[in-house]
């Protein structure tokens, strides 16, 4: 246990030699990592949301692929297709870029919802269907998505089915101002480039490697009261008045995953309510769709969390024994 806390430690340092600051973002992304989810990273453009992810890919290990989406983006650019070959005279099978262990999709909510849904089936089933053949994606696979917020112009809304695909949803906020005199002097130290650049992290781990690290917090005991506590959570987003959809059984699973890895990432083998309570809003709040009335008042779906975080009692007691 404390030697995979150290290698994780080692991850997370060399993301912030390039990623500097929101620790906690970087925290939380890494325990979506372990617990095998997917990533989805929102925040106003500039704020180095693609940095991380690609650093996170890297400092991980294995191969990945960028997608730049686009209004005009094609479910086959994502999937591939069944393509006629000229020379051999037959159909032949092209493999898009979604066949990879780690997919940054880059602005994801800037295509339009027919071809965000061309994940639906790699991020829930990790296959792909292609005229009618299922094709297994590589293991690990996990899809590394920013967004920005969807007031902005030429951005589509998630559908709530994608939304509950992705384990966890982050914030990348602006930087304190001692961070960003750090990155400007950092970017502008004898180069001209506009952010900084992942070369200089180093490759941790492999993928045998992170499977191994996936299957260990897969294995950390959970005591019967935190899976109580946790379903009673996300249970308690469905009889909220302010809320319209509450967070169905996946969300529940979804706070079990995310406290198991968070626990692996403090070196124990067992899970606390506190990892549940630690990452309840990050996990539940994208599941939610508020009601009219609640959106009228200006009331976010952080804000309902926070208030079941306060209102749940959080059971006592829960020791590294059997």
């Amino acid at each position: 246990m404390e030697k995979t806390a150290e290698k994780l430690e080692q991850v997370k340092n060399e993301i912030s030699k390039v990623f500097i600051g929101q620790h906690k973002l970087v925290e939380n992304a890494l325990i979506t990592l372990i617990a095998g989810g997917h990533l989805l990273v929102e925040g106003v453009p500039g704020l180095g949301k693609t940095l991380l992810v690609r650093a996170l890919a890297k400092a991980i290990g294995g191969d990945s692929k960028r997608i730049q989406f686009t209004p005009d983006l094609m479910p086959s650019d994502i999937t591939g297709n069944i393509m006629l070959d000229p020379a051999k005279g037959k159909f032949i099978t092209r493999k898009g870029p979604v066949f990879t262990n780690f997919l940054i999709a880059d602005e994801i909510n800037r295509a339009p919802a027919k071809t965000q849904a061309a994940l639906f089936e790699a991020m829930q089933e990790f296959q792909v269907s292609l005229d009618g053949e299922s094709h297994s994606l590589p293991n690990p696979f996990m899809v590394l998505a920013t967004q920005n917020p969807f007031e902005h112009e030429g951005t589509y809304p998630l559908p709530d089915a994608q939304k509950d695909r992705f384990l966890m949803k982050v914030i990348a906020d602006y930087p304190s101002i001692e961070e960003e005199k750090t990155i400007v002097t950092e970017v502008l130290n004898g180069s001209t480039g506009a952010e900084l650049s992942i070369e200089g992290v180093k490759t941790i781990l492999n993928t045998k490697a992170f499977t191994e690290i996936k299957n260990l917090a897969a294995s950390l005991r959970t005591d019967p009261l935190v899976i109580d506590y946790a379903v009673r959570m996300a249970a308690a987003t469905r009889d909220t008045p302010a809320v319209e959809n509450g967070a169905g059984p996946r969300g529940s699973l979804a706070l079990i995953r995310c406290a198991r890895a968070r626990a692996l990432l403090d070196g124990r083998d067992f899970t606390l309510p506190d990892d549940v309570k630690a990452v309840a809003s990050v996990v539940l709040a994208h599941r939610l769709t508020l009601s009219a009335e609640s959106e009228l008042e200006g009331l976010s779906t952080n804000y309902v969390i926070e208030n079941i975080i306060q209102k749940i009692e959080a059971p006592k007691g829960i020791t590294n024994e059997e």
